[in-house]
């Protein structure tokens, strides 16, 4: 088959993942199985072959990150329920003085995103934010991007979440390297976001006006829910932290073991770089501290919710493995480099691409996961003939994945709702900050490549 029918071929998989998602509201998961039995068939595999291959790219994608996923979302719901997350969030508040809180405020948002959803985290937060913008007599847009900042960088590029949780799968190199690049980026990253949206809410972006909903008393509400459970007993911080941090731990010193020269083949290397089990140790420490703070029966009704939350994002990403597995059967990734013009040799061009995709993808049907999941199966195709270390082409695919959220988004509605704003001042305080720092990340992401080129 040609290159430009390969390609064309692709075209229209993409355009039916997006129309069968917004036009008969299919769920992504069927729209993703859909596109890739069309895919499969149209470019010459054969019916039953494209079945099997469906299934066995599904197979293999939960077969590799089905069960972190599980024990992510576990994990961060425990820590919910239990008052931990809470706990961290109120300590680095109130450890700064009052007007580096909006910092405070966002690097709570980082530390909670990493192993909580991104809804969850900011519906955590959120009340606290509220709580010390009164106390500061801040407004809330301040909070409300503080907050969206830290919590989509976290989310967006920091397993165990599923988006950097499938990308070292789909890429073919270490969840080490994800973690350790999408720490340190995001770190970065989060501070010229924070410094150029806050100039732009200085300079009168938001209109307190136009863009707060004046119906709803947020402030009010929020503190007759008490949602941060300040009226319950608290684990302490270092306590609280332990869950959060044990898997990052783990992981770093098998990353740095390895990078030492000790054998891949070492028990504490292997274990310790073995997913499953690090996030295991996190839940395990999540599941003591949920015993003493809320009781057994609680903690195991929080566990099996967190189960129901997951499955989501579980189908979404077998999907994604089944699209990406049908599309590496074709070979279209030297067909797609030709047909588009794409020089594999110009790091720039592929990063490009790469934030490209996922842009197209979010923009048009909302979802984060789906966007970046898609775009890193098709990239993942052009990742082997790209002289640069296949994690910054991650990097740029998952910034494209949420570089525009926005009324088919439903985190912007989560967001909006919940800060008290209307559909403008969601789109002043959710958009554009996100967008802001999806820019800063597709920088990074070709500063590393071209510095770094084999991280």
């Amino acid at each position: 088959m040609s290159s430009t029918l390969l390609v064309i071929n692709l075209t229209v998989s993409i355009i039916l993942i997006i129309g069968l998602i917004l036009i008969p509201k299919l769920n992504p998961m069927v729209s993703l199985i859909i596109a890739s039995a069309y895919m499969g068939i149209s470019c010459g595999l054969g019916v039953i072959p494209t079945l099997s291959t469906i299934a066995e790219g599904f197979g293999s994608m939960m077969t590799n990150i089905g069960i972190p996923i599980g024990l992510g979302v576990i994990l961060g719901q425990l820590m919910s329920d239990s008052g931990a997350a809470q706990k961290i969030a109120i300590t680095l508040v109130h450890a700064v003085p009052s007007k580096y809180v909006m910092w405070a405020l966002a690097g709570a948002g980082f530390l909670l995103a990493i192993p909580v959803f991104f809804d969850i985290t900011f519906i955590i937060l959120v009340p606290i934010g509220i709580a010390v913008a009164k106390e500061i007599n801040k407004p809330m847009s301040y909070v409300a991007t503080a907050l969206i900042i830290g919590d989509v960088i976290a989310q967006t590029y920091i397993p165990p979440t599923p988006n950097p949780l499938a990308a070292p799968g789909l890429l073919g190199y270490s969840l080490g390297t994800q973690l350790i690049v999408g720490l340190i980026v995001g770190a970065i990253v989060l501070i010229p976001s924070m410094i150029i949206t806050t100039k732009f809410l200085d300079k009168g972006l938001f209109n307190d006006e136009k863009d707060i909903n004046h119906e709803v008393d947020v402030m009010k509400a929020m503190a007759e829910k008490k949602e941060n459970r300040t009226d319950l007993p608290q684990p302490s911080f270092i306590v609280s932290m332990i869950p959060l941090m044990m898997p990052v731990v783990l992981i770093l010193i098998s990353t740095v073991l390895g990078a030492c020269g000790y054998s891949s083949d070492s028990l504490i290397v292997s274990l310790f770089g073995n997913k499953i089990f690090t996030l295991s140790m996190g839940v395990l420490a999540s599941y003591l501290i949920a015993w003493k703070h809320i009781g057994r029966k609680a903690a195991e009704t929080s566990s099996n919710s967190a189960l129901g939350n997951a499955g989501v994002a579980l189908a979404i990403t077998g999907a994604g493995g089944s699209f990406g597995k049908v599309i590496a059967a074709t070979n279209i990734g030297t067909a797609l480099t030709s047909a588009l013009h794409i020089d594999s040799g110009s790091v720039i061009s592929v990063l490009l691409f790469a934030y490209f995709l996922g842009f197209i993808f979010r923009v048009a049907q909302g979802s984060g996961t789906v966007a970046g999941i898609t775009s890193m199966t098709i990239m993942a195709t052009i990742a082997p003939s790209v002289p640069v270390h296949p994690v910054w082409i991650a990097m740029a695919c998952l910034a494209g994945g949420i570089s525009i959220g926005h009324v088919n988004d439903s985190g912007f509605w989560v967001c909006t709702n919940l800060s008290g704003f209307t559909v403008t001042g969601g789109l002043k305080t959710y958009t554009l900050p996100i967008f802001v720092v999806t820019v800063f990340t597709e920088i990074a992401a070709i500063v590393g490549a071209l510095v770094l080129p084999m991280v």
